[in-house]
């Protein structure tokens, strides 16, 4: 709380050299307990560093709300006059209100605050571009494309338990069932299992005393629930190839089951760009990813 305080009575200068900071990734590290360090994570770049006007967003979840902090700045030397943040929306989002215009000093920057609705757990995507007038110029309004804003879905799923009976007539129930085929760079049973678990915010139904010892092949049944009431079901059905040696992947099927459509078809996206575990050097390539982008912008 002492920190915070003192960022709320630090200057402009100093937020705004922060947050170019944060989104270049040159910040210092942080313990995962620090709150701090887990807003910058969710600080997304909307434009690039030679644009003319540049932004990047705070993405802020809660519960049925989403709020969007964008910060923009002029990195011209005119002053940009009914300088407008659209925004639309992709999903089963909806935008509260439209933010209002406003004008912008040479070199000199602002925060604009728009607020969503979030009305299921499907994937979601907020896109837009900023308009604007040149002081003084003749020519037709400036456009600046943003980059895409996807809502992660698990900001909404949290892990919760049923019987065996309640999972199986929920399974009888639902209609809609995705089905998807396990790729990935996982060589054990056990370890591809907690890692699908930690990726999509699920629990594991099957009692850890039926998955110990090995034997080559796993089915385990997990669940989750949303915010909304909604209910997600999987039936992990996995192998190990021993012919194809030790160091095989793991092979095999992911089926999902949900009652809407959009929340099978989210969870098993999730699931398909979760499925692999980074190796080292992806991490560090990913690490140093901005450094280098600020490194090399004019």
């Amino acid at each position: 709380m002492q920190l915070t305080a003192k960022n709320e009575m630090s200057s402009k200068e100093d937020q705004f050299q922060l947050s170019l900071l944060a989104a270049m990734g040159t910040t210092q590290r942080k313990e995962a307990a620090d709150p701090l360090a887990s807003k910058l994570n969710k600080v997304t770049q909307l434009t690039g560093f030679s644009d003319p006007v540049y932004a990047e967003a705070y993405v802020h979840v809660n519960q049925y709300d989403i709020v969007l902090d964008v910060l923009v700045v002029n990195q011209t030397s005119d002053t940009l006059q009914n300088c407008t943040l659209e925004l639309a929306t992709l999903g089963d989002l909806k935008l509260v209100e439209k933010p209002s215009p406003l004008t912008l000093a040479p070199h000199d920057f602002a925060n604009i605050k728009a607020n969503v609705k979030v009305a299921s757990t499907e994937n979601g995507i907020i896109f837009g571009n900023i308009v604007y007038d040149v002081s003084g110029a003749a020519s037709d309004r400036n456009c600046v494309v943003l980059s895409d804003i996807h809502i992660d879905i698990m900001d909404y799923i949290q892990p919760a338990g049923c019987t065996d009976t309640e999972f199986r007539q929920m399974w009888a129930e639902f209609e809609w069932e995705n089905k998807v085929t396990v790729n990935t760079n996982i060589i054990d049973l056990n370890e591809y299992l907690h890692h699908i678990l930690g990726s999509t915010n699920m629990k594991c139904l099957t009692p850890e005393k039926a998955l110990s010892g090995y034997c080559g092949f796993m089915a385990a049944n997990l669940y989750a629930r949303s915010i909304f009431g909604e209910d997600a079901l999987a039936n992990v059905s996995i192998e190990k190839p021993i012919h194809l040696g030790p160091d095989a992947p793991v092979t095999g099927h992911i089926r999902i089951r949900a009652k809407s459509q959009g929340m099978a078809l989210s969870l098993g996206d999730k699931i398909n760009l979760s499925q692999k575990k980074p190796t080292e050097g992806l991490k560090m390539a990913m690490s140093s990813k901005y450094a280098t982008a600020y490194v090399s912008s004019p």
